[in-house]
């Protein structure tokens, strides 16, 4: 078959070229020739792979992708991604209506509405689908019949296409034995053309015999694809048949109608004509876009054929049985739902969105209709548009060269009773009054239980917030508000509170003006500093904020911005001026004019919803790129399920922005709670995942105006750190990176640990003492440490340990205080610490001591410091994983009372001392009470505590502070903003904490498994450090180690790309230096690709840090790094 004869009759028409197609058909469905035509159909669709509209414009038919599905997250399932089809002119060609259609079908569980269920589909095209949809569901749970009507005109002579499906598409029965099927395949078409693409399109579909169940054509360098006689294509036969009457012998449990035309024909007598095959593509395609009088009163708005499918439906479809209608938005909302109510069906809408209209569709009938009547049909001007407008206003709109579009819904009507999930076990409190809540927990209780089941450990996810979640975020605003964002313009906070107070400290305002709604939460010195007027060089001091609240209405604040002329400003809008973009442009201008950052709230107007409500903001952004001074913030939580469940993000497509605000939630924050972000990650997943991707080219944006006024930058504090602090690496390239510098561990979750998340998000209708772990904690610290905690004492939760240091921070500055420090500690502590400004002292410690706090050498720093405040890190020191004896806290304690200095010390990564002979732990309860009753009046010590060491919780984060004296717990709450853990994890933690005081379960034994682990771990990581040029300290307990890269300093490291070592190809970066501290975790990492902390970090000098808790397979690869990078330095 020669390819250039075939396309060029192809080229002279599109009669012509279904000729062609036709004749090529013949030769498919001859066994004889059958291969040769898969091979030429295969050689066809590769020549025209790149231009498919090339082919389509000039050859009058295309071989085209669908893309079925496109937002892939781990846990989430996800099928097939693309359908191959072939497209001709004269038939309709996949597009908004029939995409609107599938997003809707795809939405749907296959086991709650198409397993076990005969599935009718009566609709338009060219079959497209239905092939998905049998592809995607059929295969493996059988039962479905699909009747695609290929034109919308009903007519006698329509021709019946019977296939059967069981075991995936293989096996097929003829017509007479339709009434003993499980599953079948039906299509009416008027004319054969619509017939023969999806034919072509099955019959090139690989068959059973070695399958993949893609459907692509025979390549010749992977064989010919031999079909047995059952094949599908085989079992194709055409008869005469009535439309749903001739069905009313079948009845269906499932009967979904495809999307009718809703305009009628402005010639009538084009709809009564016959059509035979021989009609011409140009008129078979006009009338495409019309109906004819079906004899009903919703004929007047064009629903004629939509009433005449409902009616004849009931006959047909089973009790309980469900319709589906693709129904375009023109006659209005409230026409379309009374066509179904009047005829007795209860209407719930399931996915609507806008379609541009068809500019080859004459919509002069429904001008005439509303000249004639009271009744207006609703357009809309473009795909943003959100208020309606009339059929004469969008005609004329048209006329003048506007683009006008109109709404396009999915409506799920189903009979008598719903079905609910009482046959799910009980236990686990699966039953909802509500089918919203059921809507929003059930898929989130499935994506919760799949992680748990698949996943050992939690992955590690960087501080700006998991990749994933971040991604679909962006996908939402792209594909329901036209936002073009990337991942990287998306920072996740754990609530909108904390978003705000941290963005006010990176940038450390003279001035901001603050919505007077979104104050609450700040610090209480901001409110009422008066630091703006105290100022006598006229130059405020950055470490003072004056915040100023303001009315949320947009022109009082433009009013304030004009006047005061803030350096910062964070508001929201009101509901009714959220509605149109114009005040958030006014917004945007008036802080442009003068120099004012923005943040703008949308929490109150943003909908997790199918069908989002109008959002002047977001519709802003679809045609305009986000300006550098402005950065969008918002707080979910607006849930069906846990009302106090919240995760904050904020959007910015500024770079330098993204990357200090992601850095800044690490140091203020730690990681946002990954269960948070699962649950709403799960929610945007579900508005997404059903959806068809790139349906709609992006509008150009315009770019932002040039910036006049000079603009605030970060604080000096803020740049310092920033710059200096090593902090997590959030390139694209981190993914393969080996992460030895987190502290997290990546061991197995044991499964009473799994049990205890999975239970707490499964229950419903907690009882507070459920979830009141004030008794467990303070049993805990008791047993643990022998730390006193009396009904005087305050226990206060967060989500991480660190946020609650943070706060301990902030009240040693309020206090005048000098944080004293001891080499050897957490960098990120004490970054934190500078990041806020306090004033801190590091009191250097020595190898001879193992780097621990001594007594003499801390009696030397305090004899020369002011109200000091002294943090260390025990039992385990962190990074150093050496434990204190219960002596030598006892020592430092003694002198800390002595000079009066308030102590913190952090238990947060203590709890898996694996090498603990002749240590005995600590019991602190006679020796605090001694040095309480004789000590200096200012001596406290503040117990810090995490539980995620201790048990084995990996990701799910849980930070308590025990305070005892009234002056600190006054200031602490003086800054009332903490990020709270959820009801699910106090559940949680309080459950394993019975666990671990009862010594039952599995925990205990998995808390020992994984000290021996570590314990293992330890001894070969030293080996391997001291072989390979490290002088490492050995540990006794933790998740990290020290060692001195000896060996290395001095030496000149050059890296070219790419880097090879024997028969190892690196990924190594381009990097040339003489190293030493400043610099030897950038080259491991460029070189190895391992990520350690430097001595700059650790905060001892030439000493990196190394985590141990990895997977083994992690592991495995940080040692072989290690090794790498010595054969890369010091050659073999």
């Amino acid at each position: 078959m020669e390819s250039e004869l075939f396309l060029k009759q192809c080229s002279e028409s599109g009669d012509a070229a279904y000729s062609a197609l036709k004749s090529l058909l013949e030769k498919l469905e001859n066994p004889s020739t059958r291969a040769e035509a898969r091979v030429f159909c295969s050689n066809i669709q590769k020549r025209f792979q790149e231009d498919s509209l090339e082919c389509f414009k000039t050859y009058h038919f295309r071989i085209h992708d669908i893309l079925l599905s496109d937002y892939h997250v781990a846990g989430f399932e996800s099928r097939r991604k693309k359908l191959t089809m072939m497209e001709i002119p004269s038939i309709f060609i996949p597009e908004d209506w029939s995409f609107t259609f599938y997003e809707g079908l795809n939405r749907q569980s296959s086991d709650s509405i198409f397993k076990d269920r005969t599935v009718a589909e009566l609709g338009c095209g060219n079959g497209w689908i239905s092939i998905a949809l049998a592809e995607k569901w059929s295969p493996s749970k059988a039962s479905i019949y699909l009747l695609l009507l290929l034109h919308p005109i009903f007519h006698p002579n329509h021709h019946l296409i019977i296939t059967h499906n069981q075991r995936r598409f293989t096996d097929l029965i003829s017509i007479p034995e339709l009434s003993k099927s499980h599953g079948s395949i039906s299509t009416l078409t008027l004319s054969t053309r619509p017939l023969d693409c999806p034919f072509m399109t099955l019959i090139t579909k690989p068959c059973s015999t070695g399958s993949n169940f893609m459907n692509l054509i025979s390549s010749p360098t992977v064989g010919i694809i031999k079909c047995n006689s059952n094949a599908l294509l085989d079992a194709f036969l055409r008869s005469s048949n009535n439309l749903i009457i001739t069905l009313i012998s079948f009845p269906f449990q499932l009967l979904i109608t495809v999307s009718y035309c809703q305009i009628l024909n402005p010639n009538p007598e084009a709809m009564s004509k016959m059509i035979t095959e021989n009609a011409s593509e140009e008129f078979l395609f006009s009338l495409s876009n019309y109906c004819a009088l079906q004899g009903f009163v919703e004929d007047q708005f064009g629903l004629g054929l939509i009433a005449r499918a409902v009616e004849e439906g009931i006959s047909v479809i089973k009790p309980m049985g469900i319709m589906i209608f693709n129904i375009g938005g023109r006659p209005g909302q409230g026409v379309c739902k009374r066509l179904f109510e009047r005829r007795g069906f209860h209407v719930t809408k399931l996915w609507q969105t806008k379609v541009m209209q068809a500019a080859d569709t004459d919509i002069s009938a429904l001008v005439e209709i509303e000249k004639n009547s009271r009744h207006r049909f609703e357009f809309f001007m473009g795909l943003v548009g959100d208020q309606p407008i009339c059929a004469r206003s969008a005609w004329a709109y048209g006329k003048a060269g506007g683009r006008i579009s109109h709404a396009l819904s999915v409506k799920i009507i189903f009979d008598f009773l719903k079905n609910g999930f009482q046959d799910i076990s009980s236990s686990l409190d699966l039953s909802f009054d509500d089918d919203s809540v059921a809507d929003e927990k059930i898929p989130f209780l499935s994506y919760l239980a799949s992680v748990l089941k698949e996943n050992p450990f939690f992955p590690y996810e960087p501080p700006s917030g998991s990749t994933e979640f971040r991604d679909l975020i962006a996908g939402f605003m792209k594909v329901y508000h036209h936002v073009p964002l990337k991942t990287d313009n998306v920072v996740i906070f754990p609530s909108r509170a904390a978003a705000i107070e941290n963005a006010l400290r990176l940038f450390s305002p003279r001035l901001a003006i603050v919505d007077e709604h979104l104050t609450r939460n700040l610090p209480k010195g901001w409110l009422t500093s008066l630091a703006i007027e105290g100022a006598t060089d006229g130059q405020p001091s950055e470490d003072v904020v004056t915040v100023i609240e303001a009315p949320r209405q947009s022109d009082l604040m433009i009013e304030l911005i004009k006047k005061l002329k803030p350096q910062v400003v964070v508001t929201g809008m009101a509901h009714y001026e959220a509605v149109t973009s114009s005040s958030f442009g006014h917004l945007v201008d008036t802080t442009r004019d003068v120099g004012s950052r923005l943040f703008l709230d949308i929490s109150d107007q943003l909908e997790l919803s199918s069908l989002p409500g109008s959002n002047g903001v977001l519709k802003y952004l679809a045609g305009n790129t986000l300006p550098p001074h402005t950065a969008i913030l918002c707080g979910l939580v607006r849930n069906q399920v846990y009302s106090d469940l919240e995760v904050a993000f904020v959007i910015s497509e500024e770079e330098s922005v993204f990357k200090a605000l992601s850095k800044t939630v690490e140091l203020l924050e730690g990681n946002t709670a990954l269960f948070s972000q699962y649950y709403y990650g799960c929610l945007f997943h579900e508005l997404l995942a059903f959806q068809l991707a790139d349906r709609h080219p992006l509008a150009q944006r315009e770019c932002p105006k040039v910036v006049s006024a000079e603009m605030i930058g970060f604080s000096k504090a803020a740049i310092s750190v920033l710059n200096d602090a090593e902090l997590s690496l959030t390139s694209a390239k981190s993914a393969s990176l080996v992460h030895m510098d987190v502290d997290q561990s990546f061991l197995p979750v044991p499964a009473p640990v799994k049990a205890a998340i999975f239970e707490s998000f499964a229950r419903q209708n907690m009882l507070e003492a459920e979830t009141d772990v004030k008794t467990c904690i303070r049993q805990f610290i008791k047993s643990s440490y022998g730390f006193p905690s009396d009904s005087c004492a305050e226990l206060i939760y967060a989500d991480s340990a660190l946020s609650l240091f943070n706060k301990l921070i902030l009240c040693c500055i309020q206090e005048g205080g000098t944080l004293c420090v001891a080499a050897g500690s957490n960098g990120t502590y004490v970054s934190a610490a500078n990041f806020l400004k306090a004033n801190v002292v590091s009191l250097l410690t020595s190898a001879e001591s193992g780097f621990k706090l001594t007594g003499n050498a801390l009696t030397d720093l305090l004899a020369g410091v002011d109200r000091p405040w002294v943090y260390l890190s025990g039992p385990t020191i962190n990074p150093t994983g050496l434990l204190y004896s219960n002596q030598e806290i006892q020592e430092i304690l003694s002198v800390c009372a002595k000079f009066g200095a308030r102590v913190v010390i952090d238990t947060s990564f203590s709890g898996l001392e694996f090498n603990t002979e002749g240590w005995g732990g600590w019991n602190l309860e006679n020796s605090l009470s001694e040095l309480t009753c004789s000590g200096n009046s200012s001596f406290c010590v503040s117990l810090l505590g995490g539980l995620s060491f201790e048990l084995l919780t990996g990701g799910l984060t849980f930070g308590f502070l025990v305070l005892n004296q009234p002056l600190l717990i006054d200031a602490f709450y003086s800054s009332p903003n903490l990020s709270k853990p959820h009801c699910t994890v106090k559940y949680a933690i309080k459950k394993l904490l019975t666990l671990k005081e009862k010594k039952e379960g599995n925990l205990l034994e998995a808390v020992s498994e994984q000290k021996g682990i570590l314990r293992a771990r330890s001894k070969r990581l030293m080996e391997t450090l001291q072989r390979h040029g490290w002088d490492a300290v050995e540990c006794y307990g933790g998740v990290s180690m020290v060692a001195k890269p000896s060996a290395y300093h001095g030496r000149t490291l050059k890296l070219n790309l790419p880097s090879k070592v024997g028969d190892t190809t690196t990924n190594a970066e381009a990097f040339e230096a003489k190293l030493d501290d400043s610099n030897i975790r950038e080259a491991l990492r460029k070189a190895t690709g391992l990520c350690i902390n430097s001595g700059l970090w650790t905060g001892i000098p030439g000493y990196c840090r190394f985590t141990i808790a990895l997977e083994d397979k992690e592991f495995e690869r940080a040692l072989d790094c290690i090794i790498r990078f010595h054969k890369v330095v010091c050659g073999n």
